[in-house]
């Protein structure tokens, strides 16, 4: 049952609160008062004559007016009753933090299941989790310890785990938290509900999100999509790798489009930042919320000291991110303030001739400010206070937010070690507009994170994701379509394959090539056979009608019917294009450096279906690959236009046949020089059994002159 967007909202932001049970719902009403909620609180104990200072009611239905939200912390028997009661009275919305359900047995997954239909379109978060903090109002629906307290604007944080919640609360590194939830089973509220959600309130600069499932896809790309066109960047931080459907293993995409691969391939398409460890979410979100996404990638770094200078530079670049030179203004500028001892570039080791001197740091950091870049760095860690006098270090901090005041700009202050700023430090910087990074590894991940999002937010929309349901016999059985059949389907789609011809004796394959024109090359047409070039049923460069005569003679004990085609003799570069079906993803494409080098150098990039023209070029440059086929060295230039061309009228096929074809595979396309095209040489195709089976090919006559079709 589809959730109550309006009841969604007043969930998230209530003003009045009910909190049913018995300890844990006293340490709810605890929390709320700690972070000064200043809505109605009502207790309902029909055992107790108070809780936490209140009145108890009863019963649900005794209470004196509707909950915007409830916090139901009874025993796992007795709760489903009780979410039926505040689903019947109104309510926004029910945290279920009673364990003992799907997470437990199958008794408990039964009375889960009761529990959602009790809720109907009532929000319901759970069971199993500690609930929802939420910062901005003050409202905790959270029966335990948590390390927040009230902002004024703020991330959220979504996640499954519990303990990975409240962990993250208790950070020291200054993120301005504004909502924390816990999802717990997720009988009903998923992820992409509470982002939808959260997306409501201006008020929410960024959201990060820990999954150990992704769910469903589709209602997490519509959720995506919305936050990209609100400019409300997403980072994921995706734990494990799911238990997607395997299929055999007939073409290489099968193997080379892992779960893994395939979610990070959502997650670029969704604009969503993919991050892998804690650290690197807090700080991500923490740039996200100061600055929100990036521009670029550009970068101006200043320290007093060489070697962090370099550790700096060889961070940005290992993260992918660039460091320009300076403008030569700027640099002039600088060598006047510093002096000639200081050989000034990017990153800017500005030594320690102005240490210690606020008003020439200034004066050199508002130069640096001003140089244009995505984002201009200040790299200091902060000694200890108790064995250390700090003064100096501050005092440079200090001067880069005057320096910031001035010269308003993107601006971060680095430490190079996770401990190398204080949480009053940072909260400062933050409150003027710098975002404080702990660690270089982490903060340039976040840099290149950042970065990542502004792109996807820049670009224009791509479709939401609607990957239906799989059949399961499109994982595992179907069956092979002869290459000849496979190449007639696709070329009523536009792919462009050599001429050729399906014959059924030696001497019609000899009276064929002539026509063609060699070199040739004679294939055995089976529907069984997958890899024909394994058992010797594929025999290339044939140069004379006796060589193919003698050819297809040899192929004889493996078919009864032959392909013979006209030989691609002048590509520049071999594509693999290949399709399969996924369980949860759908239709998923690989594509990637081709021919026999397929498995060798593994060189490929995913789609998720369906996928645009400008996907699949940007796919293309995405390769190791994409040099040669961009004419390195005086190359010359690959036909790019005309491989996407004939990769999109893949993809036609594809989205034409739906839920017939399970799998898909071109190894090589032929991408000819710029100008000439591409050509389908191989073509595997596996369909079920609902996609009828194409009709057989007339046999082979000797035409009057060649045609070039398949006949």
């Amino acid at each position: 049952m589809m959730v109550d967007l309006l009841r969604l909202q007043r969930f998230l932001n209530p003003r009045s609160i009910a909190v049913i049970g018995g300890s844990a719902a006293e340490k709810a009403i605890e929390q709320c008062r700690n972070i000064g909620f200043d809505g109605t609180i009502w207790s309902v104990n029909p055992r107790r004559t108070t809780l936490g200072g209140l009145p108890c009611y009863p019963s649900v239905g005794d209470l004196p007016g509707v909950p915007d939200a409830a916090l139901v912390a009874v025993p796992a028997g007795g709760g489903v009753e009780v979410v039926g009661q505040l689903a019947d009275l109104g309510a926004g919305g029910v945290v279920c933090h009673a364990s003992g359900f799907a997470e437990d047995s199958a008794e408990g997954a039964e009375l889960q299941q009761q529990m959602v239909a009790a809720a109907g379109s009532m929000p319901l978060i759970g069971p199993n989790c500690i609930g929802t903090v939420n910062y901005l109002d003050g409202a905790a629906l959270w029966p335990d310890e948590h390390g927040g307290h009230r902002v004024d604007r703020g991330v959220a944080v979504i996640t499954q785990s519990g303990n990975i919640a409240q962990n993250i609360s208790m950070q020291h590194r200054g993120m301005p938290l504004a909502f924390l939830a816990t999802l717990g089973n997720s009988a009903q509220l998923s992820t992409a509900d509470l982002i939808s959600g959260l997306l409501e309130d201006d008020r929410i600069t960024a959201i990060g999100v820990h999954m150990e499932t992704v769910g469903d896809v589709e209602a997490l790309s519509q959720a995506a999509n919305a936050a990209l066109r609100k400019n409300v960047p997403i980072i994921a931080l995706k734990s494990g790798t799911s238990q997607l459907g395997e299929q055999a293993n007939l073409s290489h995409t099968n193997s080379f489009a892992s779960p893994n691969v395939l979610v990070d391939t959502m997650f670029s398409r969704l604009g969503i930042g993919r991050v892998h460890d804690v650290s690197t979410f807090i700080e991500t979100l923490k740039l996200l919320h100061v600055h929100g996404a990036a521009h670029g990638n550009a970068l101006t770094s200043a320290s007093c000291s060489g070697g962090e200078a370099a550790l700096v530079a060889d961070a940005a670049e290992a993260a992918g991110l660039n460091m320009p030179p300076l403008p030569p203004d700027t640099l002039s500028e600088l060598a006047e303030l510093l002096g000639p001892r200081v050989h000034v570039r990017n990153p800017l080791d500005y030594h320690t001739y102005i240490w210690g001197d606020e008003e020439a740091q200034q004066a050199c950091f508002e130069l640096l400010l001003a140089a244009g870049s995505d984002l201009h760095i200040l790299t200091v860690d902060v000694p200890r206070g108790d064995r250390s006098d700090p003064s100096l270090w501050l005092g440079t901090l200090r001067a880069f937010i005057r320096a910031h005041g001035n010269r308003p700009s993107p601006a971060a202050v680095i430490s190079l070690m996770p401990g190398g700023l204080s949480e009053e430090i940072s909260e400062d910087l933050i409150a003027a507009g710098i975002v404080p990074l702990q660690g270089l590894p982490e903060a340039m991940l976040a840099l290149r994170t950042a970065a990542a999002i502004g792109a996807a937010q820049a670009r224009p929309e791509r479709e939401a994701l609607e990957p239906g349901k799989t059949d399961s016999s499109m994982l595992t059985d179907g069956h092979l379509v002869d290459e000849a059949s496979a190449k007639r389907l696709l070329t009523q789609r536009g792919l462009p394959v050599p001429d050729g011809c399906v014959v059924s004796t030696p001497v019609e394959a000899g009276q064929a090539a002539a026509r063609l024109g060699f070199p040739v090359v004679a294939k055995v047409v089976s529907p069984v056979l997958a890899h024909k070039s394994d058992v010797g049923g594929v025999r290339v460069g044939l140069r004379s009608e006796g060589e193919v005569i003698r050819a297809v003679k040899d192929m004889e004990e493996l078919g009864e019917r032959f392909l013979v085609e006209h030989m691609i003799t002048d590509g520049i570069a071999e594509l693999v294009v290949g399709v399969k079906s996924d369980p949860q993803f759908g239709k998923v494409l690989t594509l990637g450096l081709g021919g026999v080098l397929v498995e060798v150098v593994r060189d490929f990039a995913t789609l998720l279906l369906p996928a645009g023209p400008d996907e699949v070029e940007l796919a293309l440059q995405s390769l190791q690959f994409w040099p040669v086929l961009d004419g390195v060295r005086g190359r010359q230039k690959a036909d790019v236009p005309a491989a996407v061309t004939a990769i999109g009228a893949i993809i036609d096929y594809i989205t034409a046949e739906a839920g017939g074809i399970s799998e898909l595979e071109i190894n090589p396309l032929i991408v000819r020089a710029q100008g000439n095209g591409a050509v389908a040489v191989d073509v595997l195709l596996r369909q079920t059994e609902k996609l009828l089976t194409p009709p057989r090919e007339t046999e082979f006559t000797p035409p009057p002159e060649t045609t070039g079709s398949l006949t």
